[in-house]
């Protein structure tokens, strides 16, 4: 990966493995825009985008994301409070699929115009044509997870790991339906990492010297 040009790292990570705050620190390091889930659902739900719409501003420009910020006053990697349909899309109840390939389309916006560390949001998958990216996938034991959870959510042992087996269930299942392969696939990283007796700061300073 080369600093110097427009790059995108992706985490996936197992629920309980700290790998969203890593990613955001790896972020703040590098002094790039950190995308996870909490940031895209906030995106696709102010934006209000259709699909036409989205397909009418990259039929615009090919940086479309770049334009979009530039018209509605967005600047240093900042969401502003409010969006507006500028582009005379129709507005729709989006479902699953349309919210896949949504954030799909944003994602590939954004780092095609800027570089960023993404949690999630299957982008080992969505962006893995990117010519500057980093894959990485940081998982832990039950054990690790289900403390570390416990403690973060003030949860039992017990409610820690239903938690963490209903949201692996979940997540393996959305990666086999949208991206046709397992997220346990190491074929789709290019860094592995195990989060046992490991900090965050140290997790992150493995990416960075990767």
């Amino acid at each position: 990966m080369n600093k110097n040009e427009n790059f995108v790292i992706t985490i996936n990570r197992e629920v309980g493995s700290g790998g969203r705050t890593v990613g955001r620190k790896v972020a703040e390091r590098l002094g790039v825009q950190f995308y996870d889930k909490a940031i895209m659902k906030t995106l696709s739900e102010k934006l209000k985008l259709s699909e036409d719409t989205i397909e009418k501003m990259k039929g615009q420009s090919h940086h479309w994301w770049h334009d979009f910020k530039f018209a509605q006053g967005i600047g240093a990697g900042l969401i502003p409070l409010q969006f507006s349909d500028s582009y005379g899309g129709e507005l729709c109840q989006p479902t699953t699929e349309m919210m896949f390939r949504m954030e799909k389309e944003l994602l590939q916006g954004i780092a095609a115009d800027e570089s960023c560390v993404v949690a999630g949001r299957c982008g080992f998958f969505v962006l893995r044509q990117h010519p500057n990216h980093l894959s990485v996938f940081i998982q832990a034991s039950m054990d690790f997870r289900i403390e570390r959870l416990a403690s973060k959510q003030n949860m039992t042992p017990d409610e820690a790991r239903k938690v963490i087996e209903k949201v692996d269930q979940m997540r393996e299942n959305y990666v086999k339906k949208y991206c046709c392969t397992s997220r346990y696939d190491t074929r789709n990283y290019d860094l592995v990492l195990r989060a046992d007796g490991k900090t965050e700061d140290e997790l992150a300073d493995i990416i960075l010297q990767y």
